[in-house]
């Protein structure tokens, strides 16, 4: 035996056992990393305000504070408001579901020629044995959800906790990383943070103003149809649509299509009309112009950084990657050099078909001269 083998096998031991504690608590902490992540996005997504009421003099521990307050009271007020609204109008579906339903069936009946009834509907329903396993899971479940809610709470907490030192603390915690770096890698890094804080911050406000001008657009529209519980639908609208990009407005729209045909067929087929209309407008006319100076990014950038996202992290995945890439390649944009653009027709997508059909023409007579000429 070698004499180098059994200190080779050793330390072949010691790496494999290395890695494996590291991979296990890789595992452990993960979900800690990415509350972390999440709110080192909120903190830049604040940054702005606080800056602004640090740069007044007021010290940048009450600035955040007071930040976080009226987030946080903004953000009960609304769920609160929202919950009371779904409440009621979940107890007036309940009271009116009967009325629903005889009205589906009424239709199902004249256009497909059928004979139902509430009574048999209803019997069949209650007496499925998908419905008493479902009654039976959820009431074994109340625990889970428990769990669940109060895990879910905990772990808002935790991330309110760290974006609240990184937005207070911000100016220690760059002169930190700075202080670990070379004068040209400080600076860089210092841009970059700025790029992200102004990204970050644009694509929130960005999204609120447009979920709000969407929420009041379609709750126009409901109104006018007579759709029930049209400001939960527009509230609802409002934000599935703008902080899903691209197909948000068509998952969005489902909902308030299924209770508009409670009402009539037809309306269900206006209001995903009114979806498409909206969609278009939104994407050409309202969306370039309100996110030109923030996250000027490609749809199919957006959507695609939002898959990756998704796949990578989860729901947070897809919160964060449009200000992520939007940040990614406001970076680079700054140190790519672009060159301008030749003036030829084939860059507006028009494509020289006379000049090639002439430059095939005269390739072709070419060929048949030469062999001729070879013959004589």
């Amino acid at each position: 035996m070698p004499r180098w083998l059994p200190r080779a096998l050793v330390l072949a031991l010691a790496l494999y056992a290395v890695f494996q504690l590291g991979n296990w608590a890789f595992h452990q902490v993960i979900g800690l990393l990415v509350n972390i992540l999440l709110a080192f996005f909120l903190a830049l997504a604040i940054e702005p305000a606080v800056g602004r009421m640090a740069a007044r003099g007021m010290r940048r521990g009450l600035a955040t504070f007071l930040v976080f307050f009226a987030v946080t009271v903004f953000g009960v007020g609304f769920v609160v408001l929202l919950g009371s609204m779904l409440a009621g109008q979940i107890v007036d579906m309940v009271e009116n579901f009967p009325k629903y339903l005889d009205l589906l069936i009424n239709w199902i009946n004249q256009n497909f020629h059928t004979d139902l009834s509430r009574v048999e509907v209803q019997d069949s329903v209650l007496s499925s044995d998908w419905l008493q396993k479902y009654v039976q899971n959820s009431a074994s479940g109340v625990l889970d959800v428990s769990a669940t809610v109060l895990g879910g709470l905990f772990r808002l907490l935790t991330i309110f906790l760290f974006a609240f030192y990184f937005a207070a603390d911000g100016p220690r915690l760059r002169r930190a990383l700075c202080s670990v770096l070379p004068p040209a890698r400080q600076t860089e890094v210092l841009r970059a943070w700025e790029i992200a804080v102004d990204k970050t911050g644009g694509y929130l406000y960005s999204r609120g103003l447009m979920a709000l001008i969407s929420g009041v657009a379609h709750f126009v529209v409901f109104e006018i149809l007579g759709v029930p519980y049209a400001p939960a639908l527009a509230v609802w609208v409002g934000l599935v649509s703008q902080f899903i990009p691209t197909i948000g407005t068509y998952l969005a729209g489902a909902l308030p299509m299924l209770i508009a045909f409670t009402v009539n067929p037809w309306y269900a087929l206006w209001v995903l009309g009114f979806v498409v209309i909206y969609q278009q407008f939104e994407n050409y006319v309202l969306q370039p112009k309100l996110t030109s100076k923030t996250v000027d990014i490609h749809p199919a950038v957006a959507f695609g950084s939002v898959i990756a996202g998704t796949a990578l992290l989860g729901a947070v995945g897809a919160l964060i990657a449009i200000p992520a890439v939007a940040t990614l390649q406001a970076f680079l944009g700054a140190y790519v050099k672009r060159y301008d653009v030749t003036d030829d027709p084939r860059v507006h997508g028009h494509r020289r078909y006379g000049e090639a059909v002439v430059a095939r023409l005269q390739k072709a007579l070419h060929h048949k001269k030469e062999p001729s000429q070879g013959e004589t």
